[in-house]
């Protein structure tokens, strides 16, 4: 997956040119950290867990990045998404570099007080390389804001003082910012209601379907249909439903929330009745005939086995690396534009950066700056990539990369590279 991810690279290396020490820095992370995490369970018995934390590049600052729980998270994965991280957040025009952690783990399996456990098992384990100026965790892939109050908390144990800023995306009543849960979606909105207005869209006539129903996907789909578009069909690991005119999203949300189903459905209190709907598969979700497809679930969803079947005229990326290099050849050859997870699902690293910043300076926002600062830094970075899609005529992931690279190679070079050791003519 690692080796994948770097493949994004080459095609940026066509359009600008970088010293090879650049290359050289950006090929390998900075440190990659494995470690045992032992937890004692309900039952009295004793299991280990593997974590990992992997810190890719900190040349623009301290690194920054979620810790995920999922039974598939090894090395590989966590380097990879450590990689995207340190080019996001040079998207984004962060002072972040990149990093990324996770626990080898099916988070359903445990209790609640197994989860508590287990997240303050990875604290310790984790502690001498995190630091408010040094690595800065936040949620990701089955980890909340619960989640990273108890690290927080555990972390504050360790260091026997306060230190708030360590981690980001906490509950609010443990200095957690204002508009943290839905900035992912809220984010990708921006960016795809930019694009929207440069193409001269219709928003009531744009149909969009979602895949992924979890915090990022649900917000989005949320936050869109209030914007006027219509979403017609959403979907979770169990598969998807599906209604022509326009789902309400709310209620989808409150019936999952009861009983662990999708199912359109118009909810009046706690009482809910289902409307007519169709049910999809999640492949069938995929290939459905729609203005845009969103892509909020996990990594590879759309491969060279099924690129040809994608019929949506735009695909917005809300996880991250949902679509491969070969599929991406593919959809690009037939016309398809992508948003990529680079800048679209940038928002929440960059509401955790408010977040930090709000943590060192004791200072708090409404949710209403939040979002006016979110706006703001969302349509700049957009609009510059679509801007240098048109001027290198290149696909919007390419020209994302370009814009991330390009703030990366800078800094690399000017805090000195082997230019300085030839001597003046």
């Amino acid at each position: 997956m690692f080796e994948i991810a770097k493949q994004r690279l080459g095609e940026v290396f066509k359009h600008i040119e970088v010293d090879e020490e650049v290359i050289n820095r950006l090929s390998v992370p900075k440190r990659s950290i494995k470690a045992s995490i032992p937890v004692r369970m309900d039952d009295g018995s004793l299991q280990i867990f593997t974590g990992y934390r992997v810190q890719y590049d900190d040349t623009r600052g301290p690194t920054k990045g979620g810790i995920r729980y999922h039974p598939r998270v090894n090395l590989d994965e966590v380097t990879s998404l450590s990689f995207w991280m340190t080019v996001k957040c040079a998207v984004a025009g962060l002072p972040f570099g990149g990093a990324k952690g996770g626990i080898t783990v099916n988070p359903k399996e445990l209790s609640q007080l197994e989860i508590e456990r287990l997240s303050r098992g990875y604290i310790r384990a984790f502690a001498d390389v995190l630091g408010e100026t040094r690595d800065i965790p936040a949620p990701d892939m089955y980890t909340n804001a619960t989640i990273m109050g108890w690290m927080a908390d555990e972390y504050s144990v360790i260091a026997r003082r306060q230190i708030p800023g360590i981690i980001t995306g906490k509950p609010l009543h443990l200095n957690g910012s204002e508009g943290r849960t839905q900035a992912t979606g809220q984010g990708a909105l921006f960016c795809l209601s930019e694009y929207a207005r440069r193409q001269g869209w219709d928003i009531q006539n744009t149909t969009i379907a979602v895949q992924g129903f979890g915090n990022a996907g649900y917000h989005f789909a949320r936050l869109a249909q209030q914007a006027g578009y219509r979403v017609i069909a959403v979907s979770d690991s169990k598969g998807a439903v599906c209604t022509a005119s326009g789902l309400n999203i709310d209620d989808i949300k409150q019936f999952k929330d009861e009983t662990s189903e999708l199912n359109s459905v118009y909810c009046d209190g706690s009482v809910c009745n289902v409307i007519e709907h169709e049910t999809l598969t999640n492949e069938e979700l995929l290939e459905m005939d729609v203005d845009v497809l969103v892509l909020a679930a996990m990594e590879n969803q759309i491969t060279q086995e099924n690129a040809d079947k994608i019929r949506a005229k735009t695909l917005l990326e809300i996880a991250n690396g949902p679509i491969s290099p070969q599929a991406d050849e593919i959809l690009q050859a037939k016309g398809t534009q992508v948003i990529p997870d680079v800048l679209a699902n940038s928002g929440g690293v960059t509401v955790s950066y408010f977040e930090w910043v709000q943590n060192r300076s004791g200072f708090y926002w409404d949710a209403d700056e939040v979002e006016r600062r979110l706006d703001k830094i969302m349509r700049r970075e957009a609009n510059v990539i679509y801007d240098l899609a048109i001027r290198y005529q290149t696909s919007l992931r390419t020209a994302a990369y370009i814009h991330g690279i390009d703030r990366l190679a800078g800094a690399i070079d000017q805090r000195g590279n082997h230019k300085l050791f030839k001597k003046p003519i």
